[in-house]
């Protein structure tokens, strides 16, 4: 192999290397200075890195080294690390960073309610989930981050505005629950035409302004996909886990993959699985028809390596309950559904014992 195809070939393989907590590769992101390979397939590295965090720096060096020794044709690899302490921020670059750390100190755990695509009842999920955990005692908080499509206010049955109190707003509180929406503060009808940046800018401010006070969870229903929006989000919140949110058919299987492997990407525990509309009981003879398939959500968590926390079935009066703002684990604490979401409200918390970590790390 020519010395050029082999350097195009570890280059390759350096791109599959990350910084930890980044979901870009360290090529795209110019940590590689140099690289140079001889007629003898030696490989030189040089790595220059800026950081606060020399452990995370040296993970990086070994998994570059791993990488390009993987490669066929290399007989010796060598990778120098060169680090720089970051010059001091300018002062509203460190206000960021306090911000991305401090925007919601009271609380405990943020956990993420996502979906790979739109349609599979995220929200509901959201919604009910955050009203069970507050059934099972929790100081519990929820935030529509669903910019785009907003729709925890026609949920909970809230048509009011929030109140200010000096520049901090008050979140409204429902059956138990902290809520908070942009849908509260705009026009019914209004649009949203906003690119990624106003997007999250606008979330920290629903996350920093707010008075959530202390909260053993703060669930956030973010936008269903995986764009940029969502990406920067998981990187500036201090994310305890997610949870992804499906249907059993195929098409929405696919798209829960997507979801989960991007909180992979960006080192985000993965609570597990949630199966939304999984089958229809008939409320005359009581045979279940699964309408979109079954099984389909346990399956997957079993292949990605991941818990299935349960499964929503399909019924009328969930929609009708969410139509008019009485979520259906509030409407019947003893029903169905209130008894499914508490399996999967009781592994959202195993998760968080399973995967407890600091809330964040800043580099």
């Amino acid at each position: 192999m020519m010395n050029h195809e082999l350097k195009d070939q570890v280059t390759k393989a350096l791109r599959d290397v990350s910084y930890p907590g980044m979901s870009r590769d360290i090529v795209s992101f110019g940590f590689v200075r140099s690289l140079e390979v001889d007629d003898a397939g030696r490989v030189e590295v040089v790595l220059e890195m800026s950081t606060h965090n020399p452990e995370a720096a040296e993970q990086v060096r070994r998994e570059a080294a791993l990488a390009a020794a993987g490669v066929e044709g290399v007989e010796a690899v060598n990778v120098a690390l060169e680090m720089q302490r970051p010059a001091r921020p300018a002062r509203t670059q460190q206000a960021a960073m306090s911000q991305a750390v401090d925007l919601v100190p009271g609380v405990k755990h943020i956990v993420a309610v996502a979906s790979g695509k739109g349609g599979v009842g995220k929200s509901t999920v959201a919604s009910n989930l955050a009203v069970r955990l507050a059934h099972m005692g929790k100081k519990v908080g929820l935030l529509d981050a669903d910019i785009y499509g907003p729709s925890l206010p026609t949920m909970f049955g809230i048509t009011e505005k929030p109140q200010l109190d000096g520049e901090t707003l008050l979140p409204f509180e429902r059956y138990g629950v902290k809520v908070m929406s942009l849908g509260f503060i705009l026009e019914i009808d209004t649009p949203v035409i906003w690119r990624g940046p106003m997007v999250v800018k606008a979330l920290e401010q629903l996350l920093g302004d707010v008075r959530w006070g202390d909260l053993d969870l703060l669930i956030i229903d973010l936008p269903p996909g995986t764009g940029d929006a969502q990406l920067t989000l998981t990187q500036r919140v201090p994310l305890a886990a997610a949870v992804i949110v499906t249907t059993p058919q195929d098409v929405a299987l696919i798209d829960a993959r997507k979801g989960l492997a991007m909180f992979r990407k960006v080192n985000v525990p993965v609570a597990g699985i949630v199966e939304n509309m999984s089958g229809l009981c008939c409320p005359h003879c009581g045979e279940v028809t699964h309408i979109f398939k079954s099984g389909g959500g346990e399956r997957t968590a079993e292949v990605l390596g991941t818990d299935f926390l349960g499964s929503i079935p399909l019924d009328p009066a969930v929609v009708d309950s969410g139509d008019t703002g009485e979520p259906i684990v509030e409407r019947d604490r003893k029903g169905v559904h209130a008894e499914a979401f508490g399996v999967v409200a009781q592994g959202v918390l195993d998760a968080l014992t399973k995967h407890s970590r600091p809330k964040l790390t800043i580099v």
